[in-house]
């Protein structure tokens, strides 16, 4: 087991060290404009139902939609797509087209009126399910009602995001099933 020589570090800086998981790209539709926003704020709140937490930002286009529609689609890229995310965050969806400004495809869903992008691995149509925190802390809870994932390749290489206009890939895959209690979640 290795120590670790610690210093002291910027509490603003230490979500670095503690993101929740990988980058997504938020689909979302109202009449007939649809948006992507890059998101890095969320988490799974629940497992059954799938409930996902996520942050956006009061002034950020897809909040409009959104709130009007009460749905969207979690998307989530792989390290193929990362100059794609940062351009998409780098735009707003109130002056651009951003599924034909970044060449991504639209799929239509199942269950929701946001579109899938079919670039991107793994796909989750969600609902709004609880909206208390929206007004003071800008915090959604989402239920996944469909989830899409793509047969390969079977450990994708996600984005994390890590500050700065810095990145991270998910590593190698590392199997403890045998020690893992799953009652003990």
């Amino acid at each position: 087991m290795h120590t670790y020589r610690k210093r002291d570090y910027p509490l603003n800086d230490a979500r670095r060290h503690i993101e929740t998981g990988p980058i997504v790209l938020i689909g979302s539709a109202h009449k007939r404009e649809t948006n992507i926003m890059t998101m890095g704020w969320h988490m799974m709140m629940e497992l059954e139902p799938a409930l996902i937490g996520c942050y956006i930002w009061t002034e950020n286009h897809t909040r409009k939609l959104v709130m009007a529609s009460k749905e969207c689609v979690i998307n989530v890229p792989t390290v193929d797509l990362v100059d794609t995310v940062v351009k998409i965050d780098n735009s707003s969806g109130a002056e651009i087209d951003k599924f034909e400004a970044f060449d991504l495809t639209p799929v239509k869903t199942t269950k929701i009126g946001a579109p899938l992008i079919k670039e991107c691995y793994a796909k989750l149509e969600c609902r709004l399910h609880d909206a208390r925190l929206v007004r003071t802390y800008r915090r959604f809870l989402w239920e996944g009602v469909k989830a899409y994932v793509a047969t390969s390749p079977k450990n994708p290489r996600t984005i994390h995001f890590r500050g700065n206009g810095e990145f991270m890939t998910a590593g190698e895959t590392i199997i403890r099933r045998r020690m893992f209690k799953p009652e003990m979640l």
